[in-house]
């Protein structure tokens, strides 16, 4: 595989997912979580997307078409998720469910929305079937898969930065940032459901 290939495949992904952008949201969907616990959803959160973009980097193609579900259809549905989490975080509402669960395993963000669909979200894996259909050379699939870890690598050590950078914003800090990125959650759920309608060549 030819090295310019790569360096735009891990270009690609890195845009795509955009670990550093992820920091804030990581932060705030885990705040007033312990450390440990906070570690322990960061990296639940990105085994998960891992599996998850190799499975549609193998496979992505054939299994939405054998249930018969398009990209554009892909990225509405991930849109209307996304928007859901904005709005608990705009309002408080995750906050005031953490307070009244008595079990330390309830509101797990790891899976949803940092697993999917932030980290491997429509974007990223359309983007994984579309870099591995480029060659279907094994070496090809291989080398595009370890982009996706390397990318998944910048995640894990930024998310390991998240405990310090939280004491450094504070209560206020992180409460004005879950408002912030809530917002901004919104805005870029609109842009999912906005691109999806686009590809069915409704608009």
């Amino acid at each position: 595989m030819d090295p310019v290939q790569i360096v735009s495949a891990f270009v690609t992904l890195f845009v795509v997912i955009d670990p550093v952008g992820l920091v804030p949201l990581f932060i705030a969907l885990t705040r007033d979580m312990a450390p440990q616990r906070r570690r322990r959803i960061g990296w639940r959160a990105l085994a998960v997307a891992a599996g998850l973009m190799t499975l549609f980097g193998l496979a992505g193609e054939a299994i939405l078409q054998g249930i018969d579900i398009s990209l554009p259809a892909f990225r509405i549905a991930g849109g209307l998720l996304l928007f859901l989490t904005a709005l608990d975080m705009l309002f408080e509402r995750r906050t005031e469910r953490r307070e009244g669960q008595a079990r330390d395993d309830d509101d797990d963000p790891s899976v949803f929305p940092l697993a999917t669909p932030l980290l491997a979200g429509p974007g990223a894996l359309a983007t994984m079937i579309l870099l591995v259909g480029q060659d279907q050379s094994p070496v090809h699939t291989l080398m595009i898969h370890l982009a996706m870890l390397a990318v998944l690598g910048i995640a894990a050590a930024l998310f390991a930065m998240a405990g310090p950078i939280a004491r450094l914003l504070g209560r206020t800090g992180t409460m004005v940032v879950t408002r912030l990125f809530g917002m901004l959650l919104a805005a870029l759920s609109i842009q999912f459901v906005i691109d999806g309608l686009k590809g069915t060549g409704l608009f």
